[in-house]
């Protein structure tokens, strides 16, 4: 009894020393699995603003805005029950940084989801098409 009762005990604290707290791209803490990778980095030779309004058009074409931090220069939003942060800073004149992550509600990452924003962001920015994003319309 007294073996099954430690046994039991161990496999609880592993389980709560797996999971914990970790930190979003815009610097605040939420429940998640610290030892999982679930950001994607992109480097574009564009404007900050220019990266900027193509990751808010590309977020709220997919889904929700629910927060613009201009202050931590992040954007926030729903899309598909995650939660999605993008962050855009400047590295130098020319170069812009953006930080894109994605979690479950449970803490779980997403990193597909993680990688077709990239990569939507990436093709707003190649075509040059920075106008605000519209939803298809419905065949009536």
């Amino acid at each position: 009894m007294k073996q099954r009762f430690l046994l039991c005990s161990i496999a609880l604290a592993g389980v709560l020393w797996a999971t914990g707290c970790v930190s979003t791209v815009d610097g605040r803490q939420r429940l998640g699995n610290p030892f999982v990778n679930d950001t994607f980095e992109a480097r574009y030779e564009r404007p900050v603003l220019d990266c900027w309004a193509a990751a808010k058009d590309v977020l709220i074409a997919n889904g929700q805005l629910t927060s613009e931090d201009h202050q931590r220069s992040t954007l926030q939003a729903n899309i598909n029950k995650r939660i999605v942060w993008v962050k855009v800073e400047p590295l130098d004149q020319k170069v812009t940084r953006v930080i894109i992550e994605a979690r479950t509600s449970g803490g779980g990452s997403d990193k597909d989801l993680t990688a077709e924003i990239k990569a939507q962001i990436t093709a707003r920015l190649a075509t040059g098409n920075l106008s605000p994003a519209t939803a298809p319309r419905s065949a009536k």
